[in-house]
């Protein structure tokens, strides 16, 4: 017979482990020594403590609950069947702790599972509360594009937490779906009768457009100034008539224009073929301004306007210059007009019977001025009065200088 501190084995080839119970067979290995019939039942035991060991660090790494509690099923059924030798009351007690650890895990889990039904649900009353806060926006009012955007964006958000593996009561998320499944149709209602009065806004102003296109072309068979002025109205016609589709708009633009091109490049052609025929006309006129230069040095008044007057008879017989020449040429007669105006108006303010009824009267009185103290400086100089001289001296000298400036 052999044994150990956990087993022994009998003559015949039972083997027995020692339990709290006491002493029990756990199976036979016959025809066999017995230290290798205690040694395979050793190895059972082993198997057994090895499987406890690893469900322990499962649990110290926070591994599945249930996926633990399963393996430790299997454990605890080995341990009651008791094949193997080797301290099965210890297992029992690592069993029993290991169990008091999972129910702390199972209780912590069960808020996790909690808290993530919870943070689950508020995501998806979130997404509702957007979409609706959209539908009861003015929807009359927003960008549609980026509106449609953001309804996509939520069904999609919505369509991921449903994927999500938190799942929150089926109560709580048909009441959810129910009211965002409202808002969109709410939202996709007034999105149809928005572009439903684009649609018929847009075929409006394209029949305004059109009918603006057919006026414009029309006047391609006409030129002049009146045919540009008619276009202007017709232009300004077209931005008060609103916008249709991008593509449509593109289109009819491109047809007004062309006819409002064609209309400014006859303009031009014209315009290009009178300046030509008005060429001989700029050298005649160039010619009276060269003949009038000596307007500009000339004194005397009478002659200066007999000039003046033989040049503007030319002038306006010459006829028009070329656009380009109307400025300058102008601008080069006016000086010659007012270099003449110039000395009549200094002829008549020198003439001016009022003006020279003023002027003789203030000399007058000037004059007599200066007689007087004149006769004060002689009376100041035989008394040897020299303050009195000085300050005469100057009097005297300054009315002589307004007197001056009467007679210029």
């Amino acid at each position: 017979m052999s044994e150990t501190s956990w087993g022994r084995v009998d003559e015949i080839g039972t083997v027995y482990v020692r339990d709290v119970d006491g002493e029990r067979a756990v199976g036979a290995y016959p025809d066999a020594p017995a230290e290798e019939a205690l040694s395979y039942f050793a190895r059972k035991f082993d198997d057994i403590a090895v499987a406890l060991n690893l469900l322990e660090r499962r649990v110290a790494t926070s591994a599945p609950v249930a996926e633990v509690l399963k393996g430790l099923a299997s454990v605890k059924k080995s341990i009651d069947a008791g094949i193997g030798v080797g301290d099965f009351e210890a297992l029992r007690k690592r069993v029993a702790a290991l169990e008091i650890k999972l129910e702390g895990a199972k209780e912590a889990a069960a808020e996790v599972r909690e808290e993530a039904k919870e943070a689950a649900l508020a995501a998806r009353v979130a997404i509702v509360d957007s979409i609706e806060k959209i539908a009861q926006s003015n929807l009359g009012s927003v960008n549609w594009k980026a509106t449609t955007a953001k309804v996509d964006e939520l069904f999609a958000q919505w369509q991921q937490a449903q994927k999500s593996s938190v799942k929150v009561s089926k109560e709580a998320a048909d009441e959810l779906w129910k009211r965002f499944r409202t808002a969109r149709a709410a939202i996709d209602r007034a999105r149809r009768a928005h572009f439903a009065t684009v649609d018929s806004v847009g075929k409006e102003v394209k029949a305004r457009k059109e009918a603006l296109v057919v006026a414009a072309e029309a006047l391609s068979s006409a030129t002049g100034e009146k045919t540009i002025n008619a276009y202007r109205e017709l232009l300004e016609q077209w931005k008060k008539a609103g916008r249709a589709s991008k593509k449509v708009d593109d289109a009819l633009w491109a047809k007004f224009k062309a006819a409002g091109d064609a209309l400014y490049n006859a303009k031009t052609e014209a315009d290009a073929a009178e300046d030509a025929s008005y060429a001989g006309n700029l050298v005649v006129k160039e010619q009276i301004i060269a003949d009038g230069q000596p307007l500009l040095a000339m004194s005397n008044r009478d002659e200066a306007r007999a000039l003046l007057t033989s040049l503007q008879k030319r002038w306006d017989a010459a006829g028009k210059v070329p656009r380009a020449k109307v400025k300058d040429t102008e601008a080069a007669m006016r000086k010659l007009e007012q270099a003449v105006k110039k000395l009549e108006d200094e002829a008549w303010s020198s003439s001016n019977p009022e003006k020279q009824a003023r002027q003789e009267g203030l000399a007058g009185a000037i004059e007599a001025k200066i007689s007087k103290l004149e006769a004060e400086l002689s009376e100041a100089t035989k008394a040897k009065d020299a303050k009195k001289i000085a300050d005469l001296t100057e009097a005297i000298t300054t009315q002589k200088s307004w007197l001056g400036v009467l007679a210029n």
